[in-house]
């Protein structure tokens, strides 16, 4: 069996999607200081890697480095969320338009199946954020903008670092699940006004639960 080496390249890569995961999981907490040292000794690694990952993640909004003290993960305000959100809001809202009138009956089928897969998860909030996050990225690949997918994956990874507390919250599942029914339906009506007003309604709600 032929080994594979992995490039320096392929290596700060893989220690930043480890890290990534640690932080959306809150393995590492907001405000954490990362351990260099550490995380490098456990890893396996020399510290070079693993410096370039924190650049990446820090690039991303979710580390911050602080002169002489190191890397922390970042602390959201609850201005940084709401502005997330508000951006979040208008560029899946028109997404979700262009989706009502261009999409086809296939796509709007795997979105349904999507859909339905989320509503038999309510009671497993882990495995139903994992689908929330399923249906809006299949909407925005079904909108094909790749620039607003950038930006959109860019800003959710910020939203991540909050996220699993609004999710967590009574109700609030239920509540989120009927607001999907709604987008869902104004999709399959065909409604570019009502899919973008559903999807409003949605990050609104989902705002008032984060905060």
């Amino acid at each position: 069996m032929t080994k594979t080496t992995l490039t320096p390249r392929a290596l700060y890569e893989q220690v930043a999607e480890q890290l990534r995961q640690r932080i959306f999981q809150h393995e590492l907490e907001p405000g954490a200081w990362i351990d260099e040292l550490k995380i490098a000794e456990e890893y396996g690694i020399s510290r070079t890697p693993l410096r370039e990952a924190l650049k990446v993640l820090a690039a991303e909004g979710l580390v911050t480095m602080k002169v002489r003290r190191g890397a922390y993960v970042t602390e959201v305000s609850p201005k940084d969320i709401a502005d997330v959100y508000r951006l979040l809001s208008l560029l899946e809202a028109d997404a979700a338009a262009v989706v009502a009138e261009t999409a086809t009956d296939a796509q709007l089928a795997a979105l349904r199946s999507t859909h339905e897969e989320l509503r038999q998860h309510t009671h497993n909030a882990e495995r139903f954020f994992a689908l929330n996050e399923q249906f809006h990225m299949q909407l925005l690949d079904i909108a094909d903008n790749r620039w607003r997918n950038q930006l959109v994956a860019d800003l959710r990874k910020v939203m991540k670092l909050n996220r699993h507390k609004s999710l967590f919250r009574q109700g609030r599942i239920e509540d989120s699940l009927a607001e999907h029914e709604a987008i869902m339906q104004a999709l399959l009506a065909r409604s570019p006004r009502a899919a973008a007003e559903a999807v409003r309604t949605h990050f609104q709600n989902g705002l008032l639960a984060a905060t």
